[in-house]
């Protein structure tokens, strides 16, 4: 059957230089668990920009987004949708983001080619750029599509329970507050920003978990700086990137070798997250780093530890599920909120730090910022 022993004839874990087009055609079909792609948005500026104080404004303005016509970015858009049909499996699925100058074309041209459309995601930046000219709303948001193959496809992966453990027990909703890529996560080189839109890895971080398991293959024909590779990695999942620009790859290369592999073993399960409005969900708090899978945790001064598994879940004994569900069956109580009765061992200085303590940045970031006091236990 068509995919079937791929994982010896993909070049896995590579970066291919070259047009998406083209190279695409080369790999096996039905052979990709999961495409992420973000593509050139077709931004059309006409002019440069330049703020108030009439300082210049660094926008996208790089030859691979300038196209010559609306037809040629439309047929551009077709040839690469269709290649990435190809090796994508029956089983699999596809990420698109965009933004308004190209989202709805692309849309349209993934139903023309018979892919069928799960949902479009809403990327809420919380530290979006202003628009200067004070002439529009300010731009604050991304769209992303998830697609199947068909309107027929029944199996995809979708880590349902997961996300929603990840997510203090909520469904996993279709608006996502992520900060835009900044700070030391942003890829420098010669000291300035190496790619325009670099994507933040907490983004990618969400999809792959939610769309695949272990083991399994994530392809992204525009890699840039490697972003969906570095978090593919990080998370035990195979990939495969395609770049037209060798400068861009050897960058991304270079970035995704730094990357450790998982600490988690692979028998634990897959993957989480997110909520209305500034709400901070347990999983939002691995996808920014503020603590690892393989974290022990304590359960007040009970003799109860847990282990922070990748999926956002805790493992106590035989007992697995959210930081609330796992808290609620060791103390013996029917609900628990678990950010208040878990801590973590803070590195520095070795004491115990309760686990609430780890959402007061991230409020910071996402813009409301209860300062939440914390309260340490014995050392």
């Amino acid at each position: 059957m068509p995919g079937e022993n791929t994982l010896d004839t993909l070049p896995l874990d590579t970066v291919l230089v070259g047009d998406c087009r083209d190279l695409l055609k080369t790999l096996p079909s039905n052979s990709v668990d999961l495409i992420f792609a973000d593509p050139p948005y077709n931004l059309q500026l006409r002019n440069e920009l330049w703020r108030p104080n009439m300082t210049h404004v660094d926008a996208v303005d790089d030859e691979w987004d300038k196209f010559v016509s609306m037809e040629e970015y439309d047929r551009f858009t077709r040839e690469w949708l269709g290649a990435c049909r190809d090796v994508l499996k029956d089983t699999g699925s596809l990420w698109v983001i965009g933004s308004y100058h190209n989202i709805y074309r692309v849309g349209s041209i993934l139903q023309d080619l018979g892919y069928w459309i799960l949902n479009d995601i809403v990327w809420t930046k919380t530290n979006p750029m202003p628009n200067f000219r004070g002439t529009r709303f300010c731009n604050a948001h991304e769209t992303l599509l998830w697609v199947t193959k068909s309107e027929k496809q029944t199996k995809y992966t979708f880590n349902y329970k997961m996300l929603k453990a990840g997510n203090d027990d909520l469904q996993m909703r279709s608006d996502w507050h992520i900060p835009l890529c900044t700070g030391e996560e942003r890829l420098k080189h010669n000291g300035e920003k190496a790619h325009n839109t670099q994507k933040p890895e907490a983004l990618l971080h969400r999809i792959i978990r939610a769309c695949t398991n272990k083991g399994d293959v994530v392809l992204d024909p525009f890699f840039g700086t490697g972003t969906t590779g570095a978090v593919a990695k990080r998370l035990g999942r195979k990939w495969l990137g395609v770049e037209r620009e060798e400068h861009y790859a050897r960058l991304a290369a270079d970035r995704i070798a730094q990357v450790l592999p998982p600490l988690v073993p692979d028998e634990l399960l897959p993957p989480p997250l997110d909520a209305p409005k500034i709400k901070v969900p347990f999983g939002m708090v691995l996808e920014q780093g503020l603590i690892q899978p393989g974290t022990e945790l304590r359960l007040d001064r009970t003799e109860h530890v847990a282990i922070v598994q990748e999926d956002a879940t805790v493992t106590c004994g035989n007992r697995r599920g959210s930081i609330h569900k796992v808290a609620a069956q060791c103390l013996g109580k029917p609900s628990c909120n678990g950010w208040e009765h878990w801590y973590y061992r803070d590195i520095g200085t070795g004491e115990f730090i309760v686990l609430d303590a780890l959402r007061e940045p991230i409020r910071k970031i996402l813009g409301n910022s209860p300062v939440v006091p914390k309260k340490r236990v014995r050392k």
